[in-house]
């Protein structure tokens, strides 16, 4: 199977480039521009690959508040444009999406079907690019995910580490609850599940992905911390001690029962991934 991907360095692309006995031509922004529309339907205009998987995204939650055209641009706008473009040629559609198209109240986790009430622009782009994409028409698969981590980029796991090395003690909010997910089980959950579509384009629709089991930051960053075996007192915080420009939805946990139905993919132990992750990353500062 060849893949197209949107993204070239964010996290999950890189993953997508690791899978096994896949083809990936990753186009990174130099090529194909998301806030040029234009450029993505072209690619995937010429394309010979079997399957589309969009892993690029305006991710930088806080700065979207104030770039709101950007973010729905990429967001919103692209996704869509993307989506349209595959069922014309009727190629399956892989979009990434997230938690934040939920407003984070209650405890339980949120099903697919739950209404969806973003608290921010980020959020909100990120729904407007669902939509987009279910009114395409085609064949696709989108995929909530949350809390993504990795040996690359900018995430929580490598920031505790650098933190937790500089210091005895953190700060760590304790009251937003989540699944943490590899970038790596996302990955592997795009290719499996547009494997699926090629041939059962039925499973179309809207899931979710996250790491088991939920916990909090605090409790991720006393995981990373033991696991790393880094002796770093972790102090749990209410989330008003830590504001942001964009509010953070406190309640992330993600059903993730129709992945499995549908697919047959279990949810990702997030342990075993942190720790594949801390081996790569100290392969690579060796």
């Amino acid at each position: 199977m060849k893949v197209l991907v949107f993204g070239l360095n964010g996290q999950v692309a890189i993953e997508l480039k690791r899978q096994p006995n896949v083809v990936v031509e990753s186009l990174g922004r130099d090529v194909a521009d998301l806030t040029k529309p234009e450029e993505c339907v072209d690619h995937i205009a010429r394309t010979d690959a079997d399957v589309v998987i969009n892993a690029a995204a305006y991710t930088a939650v806080d700065a979207a508040e104030s770039d709101v055209p950007t973010a729905t641009m990429v967001n919103a706008t692209s996704p869509g444009a993307m989506a349209r473009a595959c069922a014309a040629r009727d190629l399956p559609f892989i979009h990434i999406s997230t938690d934040y198209v939920f407003d984070g109240a209650g405890e339980g986790p949120f099903h697919v079907d739950h209404t969806p009430d973003p608290l921010g622009v980020y959020g909100q782009t990120k729904l407007d690019g669902e939509e987009a994409v279910r009114q395409a028409g085609g064949t696709f698969a989108i995929f909530r995910t949350s809390w993504v981590v990795s040996a690359h980029g900018n995430n929580f796991v490598k920031t505790m580490l650098r933190l937790g090395a500089e210091r005895d003690e953190l700060n760590v909010v304790d009251d937003q609850i989540g699944g943490p997910t590899p970038a790596a089980h996302i990955a592997a959950t795009c290719v499996a599940a547009a494997e699926q579509l090629l041939t059962a384009p039925s499973k179309t629709g809207t899931y979710h992905l996250s790491g088991g089991p939920d916990v909090s930051w605090a409790e991720f960053a006393r995981a990373i911390f033991e696991m790393a075996d880094i002796n770093c007192t972790v102090k749990g915080i209410p989330s008003s001690q830590y504001p942001t420009p964009a509010p953070r939805p406190k309640n992330s946990r993600l059903d993730n029962s129709q992945t499995e139905q549908v697919f047959g993919l279990k949810r990702y132990d997030w342990k075993s991934g942190l720790s594949d992750i801390l081996k790569e990353l100290e392969e690579l500062s060796a």
